[in-house]
C-alpha cells in the first residue's frame, strides 16, 4: 500500500510549508546540532531531540530509512556572538576540579542517559569534534585557497563580504548588522559578520585543548565542526538539518555560509532546515546563561516521570514556544497515567512503525483505518504532534471501534510520538508527590463523560452544574472538535 499524503514540513530556508522528497530514493540523511558538554542538558535543550526524533518517526512513518548524525561538542568555545571570551569547558573544569575530558565524558554520558528517558531513537553517528579537528583545519585551509578568508591576531576569519547571500536563512539585513548589531567588538575584524575559523590563542595564553594549525596554536571555530563532520558522514550535500530556532540567526547562518563556499559548486548546501521554538519559563527562554538549569533528572525527583515531559511538548506543535510551568506537567502526567491505564486494558500492541503496516493492523475495521489515515494527515501537516494526540484520547473512548482498530491506532500514536505505549504498565508512571493535591481520575473522567453526555442531550443546567462542579476539584474542561479534554489547574 502507498501512502499518499507527502509529508509536508516548514522549511525555515524561505518560511514556507514545502512537500519533502530525499534526495536518494527512501533515503533520509538528517543532521542535528547536538550538544557542548560542559553541564547538564537543561529541559528547554532537550526539546531540540525530542523535536527531531518526532521528525525521524514521521520519516519512518512513511517508510523511509534515516541515517541520522548528532554531533558532541567536545571542544569548548566561547559565547558564539563574541567568538572571544571565557573558554566553557575550561570553566566546568576549573569550577569542578577536573580535566575537560572528564568533564566532556561525564556530561556526554548524561546526555545519553537524558535521550534514553525521552525514549529518544538512537543516532547512528554522534561524533565527537577532538576527533575532528585534522579535518577541520583542511576545510579552513581550502576557505584560504577559495580567497573567503584573512587572518588577524585573535585568528582566521571568514569574511562574508564574499558571500553575496550570506545570511538568507536567518533574513539577516547584513547591512544593519554592520552599523548597529549588538556585538562584542574583535579587533581588527572587518565586519560585525565575520566569523572565527581558528581562534589562535592570545599572546601568554596556554588553553587546556590545543591544536597545532597554519594559524598558530588554538582550538576550532565553533561553526566549523558542524559542516566538516555533517559532510563526511552524510555526503557534501544532505537532506534535513535541525536545531533550535537561536541557531537559525547565527550559527547555522555561518555553516551555510562557509559549506557554501568550501564546496563552490552553485547549489544548496542542504535543502530542508528545520528549528524548534524555545521553551518559556514565564516571560524568558530557558537557557544556562540565564541560570535556568531545569533537567530531567529534577523533574523525576519531583514525582514526574520522564516521558510526562515528552507527552508535554508534544502537546504543543513544535514551531510554537511553549511555556513551561509545573502544573502544565502535572497535567501531562495524569493524561500519561489514563493514556497507559486505557492502552494496557487492550492487551499486546501489533508491532508498528509505518503507516501501511498501521493500516494493516487494523484489518477490516474500516473506522479504524479512517483515523489512521487522519493520524497520517496530522503528522504530514509539519508534525501536529497536538492533533495526534487528540485523535488518540478520542479513539480510546470511541464505541464504533474494534479492539483490534484500537489496538492499531495505539501502535501507531506510539511509533509517531514516541510513547511506548504497550511497553509501560500504570505501576511505571505512577508519581511520587508532585506538590499538587492528588485526584480520582476515574471519577473525574465520568464526570467529563456525564457532562458531554449531558450537553448532548441539551441539558445545558446539568452540564453547567457539572462543569462547576470539575472547576472545583481544581479541573479545567476544553470542548475542541474532537470532544472534550481535561487539564488540572492550580
Amino acid at each position: 500500500m502507498t501512502v499518499l499524503r507527502p509529508l509536508r514540513l516548514f522549511n525555515s530556508l524561505g518560511r514556507r510549508v514545502e512537500d519533502f522528497s530525499p534526495a536518494t530514493d527512501g533515503i533520509v540523511r538528517l543532521y542535528s546540532c547536538g550538544p557542548t558538554v560542559y553541564s547538564y542538558a537543561h529541559i528547554g535543550n532537550l526539546r531540540a531531540y525530542t523535536f527531531a526524533d518526532t521528525l525521524r518517526r514521521a520519516l519512518l512513518w512513511k517508510g523511509l530509512q534515516v541515517e541520522h548524525v548528532i554531533n558532541i561538542t567536545d571542544v569548548g568555545h566561547a559565547v558564539a556572538e563574541a567568538e572571544l571570551g571565557e573558554d566553557k569547558l575550561e570553566v566546568a573544569a576549573a569550577r569542578e576540579r577536573r580535566s575537560v575530558e572528564e568533564i566532556a565524558a561525564m556530561y556526554t554520558e548524561a546526555f545519553f542517559a537524558d535521550l534514553t528517558a525521552l525514549n529518544i531513537l538512537p543516532a547512528q553517528h554522534y561524533p565527537r569534534a577532538t576527533q575532528y579537528v585534522e579535518q577541520m583545519i583542511a576545510f579552513a585551509e581550502r576557505l584560504v585557497e577559495r580567497g573567503f578568508t584573512y587572518e588577524i591576531e585573535s585568528g582566521l576569519y571568514f569574511d562574508t563580504s564574499k558571500d553575496p547571500t550570506y545570511g538568507q536563512l536567518g533574513l539577516i539585513d547584513v547591512s544593519g548588522q554592520l552599523e548597529g548589531a549588538r556585538v562584542e567588538e574583535v579587533p581588527g575584524r572587518r565586519a560585525k559578520t565575520d566569523f572565527a575559523l581558528w581562534r589562535a590563542e592570545a599572546p601568554g595564553q596556554l588553553r587546556a585543548m590545543r591544536w597545532n594549525s597554519p594559524w598558530g596554536w588554538g582550538a576550532p571555530g565553533w561553526h566549523l565542526e558542524c559542516s566538516v563532520m555533517s559532510m563526511l558522514l552524510l555526503g557534501e550535500h544532505f537532506d534535513i538539518h535541525t536545531g533550535g530556532v537561536d541557531h537559525r540567526q547565527l550559527h547555522h547562518v555561518n555553516e551555510i555560509a562557509q559549506s557554501e563556499a568550501y564546496l563552490g559548486d552553485g547549489q544548496p548546501w542542504v535543502k530542508f532546515w528545520l528549528h524548534n521554538e524555545f521553551l518559556q519559563l514565564g516571560s524568558a527562554k530557558i537557557s544556562k546563561s540565564a541560570g535556568h538549569i531545569l533537567t530531567v533528572s529534577d523533574l523525576a525527583e519531583q514525582g514526574f516521570h520522564p516521558l510526562a515531559y515528552r507527552l508535554f511538548l508534544l502537546g504543543g506543535h513544535y514551531r510554537a514556544q511553549l511555556e513551561f510551568t509545573l502544573a502544565g506537567l502535572d497535567s501531562a502526567q495524569s493524561t500519561l497515567r489514563r493514556l497507559v491505564r486505557r492502552t494496557s486494558s487492550l492487551g499486546q500492541l501489533p508491532p508498528v512503525t509505518t503507516a501501511d503496516e498501521a493500516r494493516a493492523a487494523a484489518g477490516d475495521d474500516a473506522a479504524a483505518v479512517a483515523v489512521i489515515d487522519q493520524i497520517d494527515d496530522a503528522i504530514s501537516s509539519d508534525l501536529n504532534t497536538p492533533r495526534v494526540l487528540a485523535l488518540l484520547q478520542d479513539s480510546l473512548r470511541g464505541q464504533a471501534l474494534s479492539e483490534q482498530g484500537q489496538r492499531a491506532i495505539v501502535a501507531a500514536c506510539a511509533a509517531v510520538l514516541g510513547l511506548p505505549f504497550g511497553q509501560l504498565t500504570p505501576a511505571d508512571v505512577e508519581p511520587a508527590a508532585t506538590g499538587l493535591p492528588e485526584l480520582d481520575e476515574t471519577a473525574v473522567e465520568q464526570l467529563v463523560a456525564d457532562r458531554e453526555a449531558a450537553r448532548a442531550a441539551r441539558d445545558w443546567a446539568r452540564a453547567d452544574a457539572l462543569r462547576t462542579e470539575l472547576t472545583g476539584l481544581g479541573v479545567q474542561v476544553t470542548d475542541t472538535a474532537d470532544g472534550p479534554t481535561w487539564t488540572r489547574v492550580g
